[in-house]
C-alpha cells in the first residue's frame, strides 16, 4: 500500500515562464475538455494548462475553467488526485 500524503496545496494556481503561461488545476483538465475545446491556442499536461500567449486566448473562458476546478475542490466532492483520474462525480 502507498504511503499516504497529506498537505496544503492552492485551488488554483498559475506560473509565468519564458516559453508559456501555466494554469495548474487539480481536478485535471478533462473535466473541462468543453470549455477546452473554445479557449484558443493551448496545449495541456494532466493537471496543467500550458498558454503560449494570453493575448490569443479566451479569458472570460479561463476564467470560467478555474472557477469551475476552484469550486470542485473546495467542495468537498474530490476525491482522486488529477494523475489518479480524478473526476468530480466520484462519491
Amino acid at each position: 500500500m502507498p504511503r499516504a500524503r497529506e498537505g496544503n496545496a492552492p485551488a488554483a494556481a498559475f506560473a509565468p515562464r519564458r516559453t508559456s503561461t501555466v494554469v495548474y488545476l487539480p481536478d485535471g483538465v478533462g473535466a473541462h475538455a468543453e470549455a477546452l475545446a473554445t479557449l484558443g491556442p493551448h496545449s495541456t499536461g494532466v493537471g496543467c494548462i500550458y498558454l503560449p500567449s494570453l493575448d490569443q486566448v479566451d479569458l472570460k473562458g479561463l476564467e470560467a475553467i478555474i472557477t469551475s476546478s476552484c469550486r470542485t475542490l473546495t467542495a468537498g466532492t474530490f476525491t482522486q488526485r488529477a494523475r489518479d483520474g480524478g473526476d468530480a462525480t466520484a462519491p
